[in-house]
């Protein structure tokens, strides 16, 4: 029975804490993360910003309506140069959103840091004081329990101290549990930050690129007025010369493209009606499909004769965001617009992707990758535009089997045309797929 007792009483009393020299009562600091006024206040503006972030997304919204009832009016010189202008509002609204996402993206990691800063004084803190009341413990243990027992009136006594030392183990215990805790939430406050610090960076990109189209909205508005002198039969007469140029790059191309030798390994790309691509912009708006749309029915001359078309179009405003609907490599970019009088893709992209396809974006306004960088899903490769010959803004997404497309200068294609050293991706009719086949389902 006293061995008993005695094995009872060293278990319990594994965290005694004895002697005048410390209480029984141990109140250890606690380990919750106290707001400061300066996080308080930082939370305030973070709030503000988003609640102003809310009105510009409403405004760039309004803006790509009004563009989109623009778009759909005859092509006049007063339509173009209203629909530059719209261009610049909404674009000067992306801007201003980036902007603000960039200072509410520094004010979160400057909160962060604070809060990082308060969980390490607050971990160091309590480690202190579990540390001093752990040397207690264990100098109490090093003293015998029949000297702890005589020092007690009577054994009513001694099992009153069993129960408060109970308490203060279980304490401890606690204690150390939400030490762990906080170091796990400090990891995690680490990450976020580290994050954030990732997206600044993303952030600042895009301002510098939105900042480009900008740029290159107002050029080619005091290009156009320069050319057509505020005169619509000039205006006109412009557009006429660019069609018959496009007639003639599509036509050379694509008699070039009939005599490419390629045969399809079916083996060798994704089963048709897989979705292995996201698209390429977060607002679908389909304007003209793959093959022998009616649109390519009605304007057969434009393809080279065959009612044809070799992508699928996507209605956007100029300087929206396109992404990489898969990860690849660039293989190459180009801008036909740097030869004057090519009017074919403007600015382009050319992505391989491992899984046996490739892609193409034309007509962008900004290009935001190179040749051989590494892309992953869902990344920013470019914005839209109006580049190359386009009759408005859109983005024309291709897909290709991967081994039959090529990039070549228009100089080995070309028999009338003067876009000489501009290059463009070519194919043989076999390597050109639906990208609809290879899309979600809207």
């Amino acid at each position: 029975m006293r061995r008993t007792l005695f094995a009872f009483c060293f278990g319990v009393l594994c965290a005694y804490l004895v002697g005048a020299s410390m209480p029984l009562t141990v109140v250890l600091p606690t380990p919750a993360l106290a707001q400061s006024t300066e996080i308080t206040e930082l939370q305030k503006q973070i709030t503000d910003r988003n609640g102003r972030l809310k009105e510009i997304e409403a405004e760039i919204l309004q803006f790509q309506a009004d563009l989109k009832k623009v778009g759909a009016e005859k092509n006049t010189l007063q339509k173009a140069i209203g629909q530059l202008e719209l261009e610049r509002k909404k674009i000067s609204s992306d801007i201003a959103y980036t902007q603000n996402r960039i200072g509410t993206t520094d004010l979160e990691i400057s909160k962060l840091n604070m809060e990082v800063g308060t969980m390490e004084s607050s971990i160091a803190t309590n480690k202190k004081a579990i540390g001093g009341v752990l040397r207690k413990v264990n100098e109490s243990d090093e003293e015998a329990l029949f000297l702890v027992l005589l020092r007690k009136e009577n054994l009513s006594q001694f099992w009153g101290t069993v129960e408060e030392l109970q308490d203060v183990k279980n304490a401890l215990y606690v204690q150390v549990q939400e030490l762990v805790s906080l170091k796990i939430l400090l990891v995690q406050k680490r990450d976020d930050e580290q994050r954030k610090r990732s997206g600044l960076v993303v952030l600042k990109s895009q301002y510098s690129d939105q900042n480009s189209v900008l740029a290159n909205n107002k050029v080619e508005k005091d290009q156009l007025l320069k050319q057509t002198r505020s005169k619509e039969a000039t205006y006109q007469s412009l557009l006429q010369e660019k069609q018959q140029a496009k007639d003639t790059i599509i036509k050379e191309m694509r008699d070039f493209e009939s005599k490419l030798q390629f045969i399809l390994d079916p083996n060798t790309i994704p089963t048709p009606g897989t979705a292995v691509f996201a698209f390429p912009l977060k607002n679908i708006i389909i304007t003209q499909l793959f093959g022998g749309t009616e649109f390519a029915k009605r304007n057969a001359s434009v393809y080279g004769g065959r009612a044809y078309h070799p992508g699928v179009d996507f209605g956007v405003p100029r300087g929206t965001q396109i992404f990489a609907p898969l990860a690849g490599r660039v293989r190459a970019v180009g801008n036909t617009d740097a030869v004057p009088g090519c009017y074919s893709w403007g600015k382009w992209t050319l992505i391989d992707h491992p899984n046996g396809l490739a892609t193409l974006y034309a007509h962008q306004d900004v290009i935001s990758v190179v040749a051989g960088q590494e892309v992953k899903t869902g990344e920013i490769i470019g914005y839209s535009g109006n580049t190359g010959y386009s009759t408005g803004p859109h983005l024309h997404f291709t897909v290709y089997a991967k081994s039959g497309v090529s990039v070549r200068q228009f100089n080995e294609i070309k028999t009338v045309t003067s876009c000489g050293p501009a290059t463009t991706p070519v194919a043989a009719a076999d390597a050109y797929l639906d990208p609809m086949l290879y899309l979600p389902k809207p």
